[in-house]
């Protein structure tokens, strides 16, 4: 049987994670800092790791993710 060359990447975004994440990058948008921390602060590490892992494929990281909402933000 053949093995994989690499190993799988992270798990899966849960979606509780990708609620938080959503309305970080809304208080973000917004200028609302504390919010956005806070919300960025509630996701689990897994899903973290998962959401990072997806960035790096895309060639971002969660900072550009930041700055870019912010931009494009009026």
């Amino acid at each position: 049987m053949n093995q994989p060359t690499s190993p799988p990447g992270p798990g899966a975004i849960t979606l509780m994670a990708a609620g938080h994440l959503r309305d970080a990058l809304n208080a973000h948008g917004r200028g609302d800092l504390p919010t956005a921390i806070s919300a960025l602060m509630s996701i689990d590490p897994e899903s973290w790791q998962a959401i990072e892992h997806r960035l790096a494929l895309l060639g971002g990281t969660a900072t550009d993710l930041l700055h870019h909402v912010r931009e494009i933000r009026p």
